[in-house]
């Protein structure tokens, strides 16, 4: 038994020049039957522990091993990429800047649109969707999945994070969910085309962080072990399930944040517990204590000292099960 590893570059879209927008699938396919796993990265081009979580894992991956097929994308949105930038800039799509909010795309429609699309061509296949991101500099590792989801509840533990967030949608989001355009995530179009899907959210983003990485290759191996696409089983999960929170800690003055020195991410706080303060950096003077709304993880803790008012200081998920 060995197993195949193929590449194909395919065209995304085009630009007004003509220029192609492509990029590389890698499939690998075992000699044996099974299902098929879709894994990208790369969405929003900044976050790149994803990118190099495909390429460690292709290092690791056992194909005389392999049952079924997995296909990989570790760059899906090549456009942002090359600017390092999380979303593209007006001059390409001023309609749908950014692409994880406009699946399963259209052929027809603007540029994310297509290049959806055409991802979507290849996604609408598979049994189990893994989409890679990464988050803010200071962010714990978790896994996102839709909260009631059962099938991408077990993607979620098998992936294996310390932490699981799960997400409410549609009629049970809040307000914030609908605002912010979260019905056109991967993952939720996924879940609602019967094909389970998780979001892992891989710490930073612009750098690569070696712990982060290497807890993305486990996390995948361990969701191709819960498939039967490897042997073995996964881990049992015992870390935290919480509800993701998504009305974040934010600033609600402009200036310089210090966050409390003792905090660290993954911790327990309670409600009103301080988390860093916002000062004005002319006259020294305070301008916005922030604090704990709830209890729960805090999970996110900006260390990007220049903060205007309205952004995320920080983020704590709501614990349901420990």
């Amino acid at each position: 038994m060995t197993g195949t590893h193929t590449t194909e570059e395919v065209t995304l879209a085009r630009l007004p020049s003509g220029v192609e927008l492509t990029t590389t699938i890698h499939t690998y396919r075992g000699d044996d039957d099974g299902p098929t796993l879709y894994v990208q990265a790369a969405q929003h081009g900044r976050e790149i522990n994803g990118t190099e979580t495909l390429r460690r894992f292709h290092e690791r991956l056992p194909l005389e091993e392999l049952s079924g097929t997995i296909v990989t994308v570790p760059v899906a949105n090549p456009l942002t990429f090359d600017l390092v930038s999380y979303i593209t800039p007006e001059e390409f799509d001023s309609v749908n800047p950014n692409m994880n909010r406009i699946w399963p795309g259209d052929e027809n429609g603007s540029l994310h649109q297509q290049m959806a699309a055409r991802l979507w061509a290849e996604i609408r296949r598979a049994d189990a969707i893994v989409d890679l991101h990464t988050g803010s500099p200071d962010m714990l590792p978790h896994v996102v999945y839709r909260e009631g989801d059962e099938r991408s509840r077990a993607l979620a533990e098998a992936f294996g994070t310390d932490l699981l967030l799960s997400e409410q949608a549609d009629e049970d989001a809040p307000d914030e969910w609908h605002r912010r355009g979260f019905s056109g995530k991967l993952r939720v179009v996924a879940a609602e085309e019967g094909i389970p899907s998780i979001t892992p959210e891989l710490a930073h983003n612009k750098q690569i962080l070696e712990y982060a990485v290497e807890e993305g290759v486990d996390g995948l191996l361990g969701v191709c072990r819960y498939l039967g696409l490897l042997p073995g089983e996964p881990p049992e999960h015992e870390g935290t399930v919480a509800r993701n929170h998504l009305g974040q800690v934010t600033a609600e003055e402009s200036g310089l944040f210090r966050p409390e020195p003792s905090l660290e991410v993954g911790q327990s706080v309670t409600e009103g517990t301080p988390l860093g303060t916002v000062y004005d950096p002319r006259t020294y003077e305070p301008r916005h204590e922030a604090v704990a709304d709830r209890d729960g993880i805090l999970y996110a803790l900006t260390r990007e000292a220049t903060v205007t008012a309205g952004d995320q200081l920080a983020s704590v998920a709501l614990v349901r099960e420990v």
